[in-house]
This record gives C-alpha cells, structure tokens and sequence, in this order.
C-alpha cells in the first residue's frame, strides 16, 4: 500500500537563503501526524512546498504514490490533496457556503453537493450559519469555515496548518473533536502546532522541526 505522503531530501531556499534542508517524513494511509516546531521553524514553509506553492527541490515527493514534483499545484485538488493555510484566507464578502463550494467551482469536483453534506453533518453549527458572509464570523468559526472549505476538495490528504492557533479553548476542543473524527472517514493528516497542546491525543507520530530541519519525534 502506498503511503498518502513520501517526502525524501526536500529543500527550499528563499533568496539563496536555506529554508528547509533534506526534510524526509512519511505519513502512512490513514493516520494522522503532527509536525510539532515553534514559530519560524519552517512548519508554513514545509505545507507550502508540499503543495507546489513555492519553489523547492527533492528526492521524492509523492501522494498516493503520484509523483507531486510533476503536478502544477492546481492539480493536487483533483487529486484529493488540500490545504487549510494558518491565515484561513476566506474571501470575506462571500457567504460561508460559497468559501466552502470554491474549490468545488475552481477545479470542477464531482458531487460537490453530496460532499457538502458530508461536511455539514460533521460540522452542523457550520451550516447553522452557511448564509453568513466570512467577514461577520469570529476567529473561530472561520477557522471551522476554513477547515470545511479544506475537506472540500481534501478526500485523501489534509495538510493544516496550526488549526488552533488564535482560537477561543471552547473551539478549539471542537475544532479537534471534528479533526480527529476524520480517521474514521480514512483521512490522512498532517496536523502542525507550535507545541503539541492539542494534537497530541490525535496524532498517531509526531516529526518535530526545528531551523528547517525536521526529525522524528
């Protein structure tokens, strides 16, 4: 069985500057892993590499066993893979149900309307407000939006980046409630923290980075 995610020898240099250096982890079909370092430990960095949003070089980079380092970055949606950014990046005038169906829209997904139910009956205070436009939600709840825009698309690989960081503790327990339901689902996950407050109930491994360089941990 493949693994949802190889990662061998990544580098990433931002003008000639090393960011990353040979990181190397593995996420196993199924599980989820954190990806634990404090703040400009190159967790961003790492996320954004692997969904082709920044120059980077490696050994190996593969989803699924598909090779990611031949994919334009638009094309890992269609493949499953997604991304929830730490800056949850909604676009405020429109309503929580639009964020959500965007990548169904931008990339023509399949039975975007079924999987919008999947994500409702998940998260269902996200479809108690799915008319609100992003801009009237709290923090919180758009962290909650952000998380269901990423499960739109995100079918076999979700990458999210410090989900709880700037979120009320009443929501971040519902934020991980929801995370880690995703494993019955046969999600994937890589789940980063600045330290592992939250994740570490839910994580299967943990790789810790530091300065760019990332160990198992």
């Amino acid at each position: 069985m493949n693994a949802a995610l190889e990662v061998v020898g990544l580098n990433v240099a931002i003008d000639h500057i090393p960011i990353l250096r040979d990181v190397s982890l593995c996420v196993p079909t199924g599980k989820m892993v954190g990806l634990i370092g404090r703040n400009g430990a190159g967790k961003t960095t790492l996320m954004r590499a692997i969904m082709g949003l920044m120059p980077r070089h490696a050994t190996r980079l593969a989803a699924d066993g598909e090779d990611l380092l031949l994919l334009p970055p638009y094309g890992l949606a269609k493949r499953g893979v997604s991304y929830m950014p730490e800056d949850r990046r909604l676009i405020p005038a429109l309503t929580v149900e639009e964020n959500i169906l965007l990548p169904a829209w931008a990339n023509g997904i399949r039975r975007a309307a079924k999987r919008l139910q999947w994500i409702y009956e998940r998260m269902p205070e996200v479809y108690e407000f799915r008319d609100r436009r992003a801009m009237q939600l709290s923090g919180g709840q758009q962290k909650l939006v952000a998380l269901a825009r990423a499960l739109m698309p995100g079918i076999k690989l979700l990458l999210l980046d410090e989900p709880f960081e700037g979120v009320a503790p009443v929501l971040s327990h519902r934020l991980a409630e929801v995370i880690g339901s995703l494993r019955q689902d046969g999600l994937s996950v890589v789940l980063s923290e600045s330290d592992d407050t939250h994740s570490a109930h839910l994580v299967d491994l943990v790789y810790r980075i530091e300065r760019g360089v990332v160990a198992a941990g």
